[in-house]
């Protein structure tokens, strides 16, 4: 007889990681939070893989514990076929509620559409779910800052707008990024004051932090701080 899956989870809960965590996510209740750190969750996800309780698993929306949204999109991530991938994240999305889980979908199968997935994170960014609008820009700056890099994403992401921290700080943390990348691009963003005074200063205060930014640079960057 197999083990529920959430049974499962309880049986890899560490008590003190469970506390850190929830330091770190003032947007889950700590009551949903069962404390079973990144390493032992992908190796429970790599025996789910391809397997009969896996795939039912990934039926079961919404889940009730973080980790379980975490193995979830773990799950998720394996799967090799293009659609079936983007149709699942419409599915999970909606019920993302933290930046830690957002942050960890990184699909296999992205990597083999770079032509089709552009028109899809157009869609996301459209979104007015917080960590919908955030995986789309977090998938800009993971794939489109390179060899498919287009000038038309950093318009996408300069104009995505609300208050939401979440959203903000992914947004300066892609234009950072973008300044190592394609400086050249990304530079007048600052210079012309394209993006709101939040996003334009902790841009420059993440690009300065980055050892990958000359010291020359980081001091022409200092210079371009809003009041």
């Amino acid at each position: 007889m197999d083990i529920p899956i959430t049974q499962q989870l309880f049986a890899l809960q560490d008590i003190s990681y469970q506390q850190f965590q929830c330091k770190l996510m003032p947007t889950v209740s700590p009551d949903l939070v069962i404390g079973v750190r990144m390493p032992a969750l992908r190796k429970l996800a790599k025996r789910l893989r391809h397997t009969r309780a896996g795939e039912a698993f990934l039926t079961q929306l919404p889940h009730t514990y973080y980790e379980e949204n975490n193995l979830h999109g773990l799950l998720l991530c394996e799967k090799s076929n293009y659609a079936l991938t983007v149709a699942e994240l419409n599915r999970f999305l909606p019920y993302v509620d933290n930046w830690a889980t957002c942050d960890l979908l990184n699909p296999k199968a992205f990597q083999r559409h770079p032509e089709a997935l552009p028109s899809q994170i157009w869609e996301w960014l459209q979104s007015s779910h917080t960590y919908t609008v955030r995986f789309g820009l977090g998938t800009l700056l993971r794939l489109y800052l390179d060899a498919y890099f287009h000038p038309m994403y950093l318009e996408w992401a300069a104009q995505v707008r609300g208050d939401d921290y979440y959203v903000q700080m992914m947004v300066a943390w892609y234009f950072a990024e973008a300044l190592v990348k394609q400086p050249e691009r990304a530079i007048p963003y600052l210079t012309e004051h394209r993006l709101p005074p939040w996003i334009h200063n902790k841009t420059i205060q993440k690009a300065v932090e980055s050892y990958r930014i000359s010291p020359e640079q980081k001091a022409y960057l200092r210079t371009l701080r809003r009041k």
